[in-house]
């Protein structure tokens, strides 16, 4: 016997697509992530819905489907912005930029990476914060935006725990300010 989605809860939906995704069965985990935003949705549990769609999102994104990616975190930002939720709205800024990012639409992604950085921050999230600040320098050297991409890279190390290789790679970073007679 095979039950439908709909007698199936929420959270044993979520589950299953985690270990889709953890399977390495992207597009899988995909739709039952969004079979589960459907389930906690018809419960009223809209913050679940949205986490579960961007869940989706970046399985996506894994899957190599951008397109099907930038509508399944469509709105979820701002769900979370509503509900005062910071740190989500910044993670699912982010999704936003990588399925933009998967599409090759680069000015938007950066754009998208940007809003996300300023909320991650605001959250206290940081490794979120350099996780992200490493994808937007990846788009602003592909935008030829040089500058601009050696900044968020910087930003995204100063977000890294203190470790021997962060601090060798602040030291390159600064390498290229001081050599333009710049920053410290």
């Amino acid at each position: 016997m095979n039950p439908t989605s709909e007698a199936i809860s929420p959270k044993k939906l979520a589950a299953e697509a985690q270990q889709a995704y953890e399977a390495g069965a992207y597009a899988r985990a995909a739709r039952q992530f969004a079979a589960a935003a459907e389930a906690f949705q018809a419960a009223g549990r809209t913050l679940d819905a949205a986490e579960m769609r961007n869940n989706s999102s970046v399985a996506w994104v894994q899957a190599g489907q951008p397109e099907a990616a930038l509508e399944a975190v469509e709105g979820t930002p701002e769900i979370f912005a509503a509900a005062g939720d910071t740190r989500r709205a910044g993670l699912a800024w982010g999704n936003r930029g990588s399925a933009l990012e998967g599409l090759k639409r680069w000015r938007e992604a950066a754009e998208a990476y940007t809003r996300a950085a300023e909320l991650l921050e605001a959250a206290g999230a940081r490794e979120a914060r350099a996780a992200v600040l490493q994808a937007l320098s990846a788009v602003q050297l592909r935008l030829n935006e040089p500058v601009e991409a050696l900044i968020a890279m910087q930003q995204a190390v100063d977000d890294q725990p203190r470790s021997l290789k962060r601090g060798l790679l602040k030291r390159l970073l600064r390498m290229p300010f001081r050599l333009l007679g710049g920053g410290s």
